[in-house]
């Protein structure tokens, strides 16, 4: 019997040395939730931690394991393909000169023994059971990866630069390695230790390489905007320009760990031409690391044309990056206080550019003129007007923003009078200094769009309330006029009480009278043996009872007996029957009977493997209900492809979709318009583009259909009134939950915004077409939890 129970040894593993660790979870995996967990278990025990995030490619993980020089990789994998991705990772770091870094990895059960020992063998240092978990606890698991990977980098540095100039990538991030730890290689001792220092320092001097040094307050998306520029560079300068980023993030003072974790807001780096270091500051109080100098001449010694330092985030009195660098960026967002706070930003007086991010803010217009006219003040420019101060507005979070445009092309004239070699630009010019774009999910003036509509219910509720007591003094007021009536008493009292229910009637409003009016008919049509409703221009019968296996006869829908109008009138106005307003039961008035409700959920390999398996699911089936599952190279929006890390994905626990003809074949044999064929597909980020496929294949089925029954093409205007009688006849859902997935699952391809709005155009489209039957999204948030 395996022995689970936790080691009682449990205290936090003190490293000797620095130790760094690379963590991601896989290619195609959005589920990074444990990953979070391991990286921050590692940073609490002393380890600096490079996160990558969700869905990284083995290149990715490789050469960020590579130029950040660590000891470690962690690896979470939980959507298959895992075999294939850590032996094409071993594959990459041996080849490329990285076959001392330890690579570990987990995903729960989904890796069995046998692979975990198949991994074992090739040369992953540990793949994590369950039962590993269960018996060394979390901490156990970190320790032992921690001590596996403790040891001196010194042994690898570079002995003389002669390879760093050669443009070796590798041996420069030693370089940098060593001269942060203030370690040299092996016999060259201290002495060996401050010469290698000083040489490069030297020799950095005499080189013209243009520095760019970015800082700001934490949270201003100081990343975000390094990657935008960075990205404009690429594709302005015709991706020529060599460029190096370092990126600084504080050291926790207590446990000594950091979260170096700008790459995962790096989108743009991943080509030859660019290298990326992060620098821990281990120390507290500073904003740069004390081996920033150092890493700064390295950079200049191998070759680049730029180099690009952003810091971690700084207070209102920091702006050590200013004496270190050629030209100096300062972010911050709008919210800054009073217009007094600037006056106590060093970098207004420092900074040679200033950008306020996130400018799609509350109070961002109004942040940019107080800030343009503080930067006049300090700067005593008041020759010229406030607007033509180096100050931008930016949308760092948005494709192609204006803003960041502008303030790239005024930031490459200066780096260019600094020595950067540039050439005509490709991208258009831009005459703004703030974005000019400023649509938003959620626009600021509805803001309190969830408090509007909660006020909303809540009035609704009252109104509710306010019209059930007029209703019931109606109904008092009327038997008391009928009871003095009938005791024959004195005309005035008869005169005063109509007097009464008149003013409680003219108060009702007129669909509470609608509604009471109609309770009489409501009764009359649920206490029959049917119900009788057209639709579409035909009449559905349906059975209002339903027998017990007692033989009992059970009525469907069971109406209140309520004779005060007061209690009537609340039911009818907050419950009521179901189909009916505020549909409290439910948007149908009742549910079909002639639908076997059996899904027949199916997905793996290609889409003739998941075709057999749908016709076998739904043999001697009336109603084909089919439910399909995509693997996460779909999910994901990517071609199927050779290459290890993506083929050992390809059809794993789904099935793989890439063209129209495989989207043929996946349903083929199946009428699609049949009125009791539905297909549900489970998938998210590419969901238009699967669902236009889908449409696209209901529409060839029936023009197919055409063909056969006709012997010809269809002429246009046939064509035209297939493909919208189709379209407004197939059945079925798309799941499309962007939110969620945004929130929880993580396979999205493009913003949220931008997501959103597609979602908003296709739900246009179907009203437009018509598609009655097909739902556009199909809210699934338990996977949120």
């Amino acid at each position: 019997m395996t022995d689970l129970s936790i080691s009682a040894d449990l205290t936090v593993y003190k490293p000797k040395y620095k130790v760094r660790f690379v963590t991601a979870a896989s290619l195609f995996d959005g589920h990074d939730a444990s990953i979070n967990i391991m990286r921050r278990i590692l940073q609490g025990t002393g380890c600096e931690v490079i996160h990558l995030g969700h869905n990284r490619s083995v290149e990715e993980v490789v050469t960020a394991a590579l130029q950040e020089d660590v000891q470690g990789v962690a690896i979470s994998s939980y959507q298959g393909g895992h075999v294939e991705y850590f032996k094409y990772m071993l594959d990459l770091l041996r080849e490329r000169g990285g076959e001392r870094i330890k690579v570990f990895g987990g995903g729960g059960g989904v890796i069995v023994p046998e692979e975990v020992a198949e991994l074992h063998a090739y040369g992953v240092a540990r793949i994590y059971s369950p039962e590993d978990g269960q018996k060394m606890g979390l901490q156990g698991m970190i320790n032992d990866m921690v001590m596996r990977c403790d040891v001196d980098l010194a042994q690898f540095a570079p002995r003389d630069l002669k390879a760093v100039k050669g443009g070796d990538r590798r041996r420069l991030a030693q370089l940098i390695t060593a001269l942060e730890n203030q370690t040299a290689a092996p016999g060259a001792g201290e002495e060996g230790m401050a010469k290698l220092r000083a040489t490069v320092l030297k020799e950095a001097e005499a080189l013209d390489i243009p520095t760019l040094g970015i800082t700001g307050t934490g949270g201003s998306g100081k990343s975000s905007l390094t990657d935008e520029l960075i990205r404009r560079f690429r594709l302005d300068q015709d991706d020529k320009l060599n460029i190096a980023v370092i990126a600084v993030d504080p050291s926790r003072r207590k446990s000594g760990g950091a979260l170096l974790g700008d790459r995962i807001r790096m989108n743009a780096i991943n080509g030859s031409h660019i290298f990326m270091r992060s620098l821990a500051t281990r120390a507290a109080g500073s904003e740069i690391s004390a081996a920033l100098p150092e890493a700064l001449a390295a950079c200049k010694l191998a070759g680049f044309d730029l180099i690009v330092v952003e810091t971690s985030g700084i207070g209102q009195g920091d702006a050590a990056i200013v004496p270190l660098v050629d030209v100096s960026l300062y972010v911050m967002t709008p919210e800054f206080g009073a217009a007094s706070q600037l006056e106590k930003i060093d970098m207004l007086d420092f900074a040679d550019f200033v950008a306020i991010n996130k400018y799609d803010r509350k109070g961002a217009a109004d942040a940019l003129r107080d800030v343009r006219k503080q930067y006049q003040r300090n700067s005593d420019a008041f020759k010229f007007p406030p607007e033509t101060m180096p100050v931008y507005g930016t949308i760092a979070s948005r494709f192609n923003d204006d803003g960041v445009t502008a303030l790239y092309q005024h930031l490459l004239p200066r780096l260019a009078e600094h020595g950067l070699k540039i050439k005509p630009g490709k991208l258009p010019k831009v005459e703004v200094r703030a974005s000019t774009s400023k649509a938003v999910i959620v626009p600021p003036q509805r803001t309190r769009y969830l408090a509007e509509i909660a006020d909303s219910v809540r009035a609704y509720h009252a109104f509710a309330r306010q019209q059930s007591r007029l209703a019931r003094e109606r109904q008092q007021l009327t038997g008391t006029k009928l009871m003095l009536l009938a005791d024959k008493c004195a005309e005035p009292s008869s005169e005063i009480l109509d007097h009464l229910i008149h003013a409680r009637e003219a108060k009702l409003d007129p669909r509470a009278k609608k509604l009471l009016e109609m309770w009489p008919q409501m009764q009359a049509a649920y206490a029959g043996d049917e119900y009788v409703v057209k639709i579409r221009g035909r009449e559905v019968r349906t059975k209002l009872t339903s027998k017990t296996l007692s033989g009992s006869a059970v009525r469907k829908v069971a109406l209140p007996r309520y004779e005060d109008h007061g209690e009537l009138l609340k039911w009818l106005l907050l419950e009521n029957v179901p189909g009916s307003f505020p549909y409290t039961a439910g948007v149908f008035a009742f549910k079909r009977e002639n639908e076997d409700p059996t899904r027949m959920f199916a997905g793996e390999g290609d889409p003739f493997r998941t075709n057999r398996r749908f016709k076998h699911v739904s043999k001697d089936m009336l109603a084909k209900r089919l439910s399909t599952a995509f693997d996460s190279v779909t999910l994901y929006g990517f071609e199927p492809d050779e290459r290890p890390d993506i083929y050992g994905k390809v059809g794993n626990s789904g099935v793989s979709i890439a063209t129209l003809d495989d989207m043929k074949v996946l349903y083929d044999g199946f009428d699609l318009c049949s009125p009791n064929t539905s297909v549900s597909m489970t998938i998210n980020g590419p969901a238009p583009t699967m669902l236009a496929m889908f449409l696209n294949t209901a529409i060839d089925q029936q023009v197919e259909k055409f063909r056969a029954d006709n012997g010809r093409e269809p002429t246009e205007d046939e064509y035209d009134k297939i493909k919208a009688w189709t379209q407004s006849t197939v059945r079925g859902t798309v799941q499309a939950d962007i939110l969620k997935e945004d929130q929880g699952q993580n396979t999205c391809i493009f913003s949220t915004e931008f997501s959103l709005k597609v979602m908003g155009d296709i739900q246009e489209y179907f009203v437009h077409h018509k598609v009655k039957n097909f739902y556009s999204v199909s809210i699934s948030g338990y996977h949120i939890a």
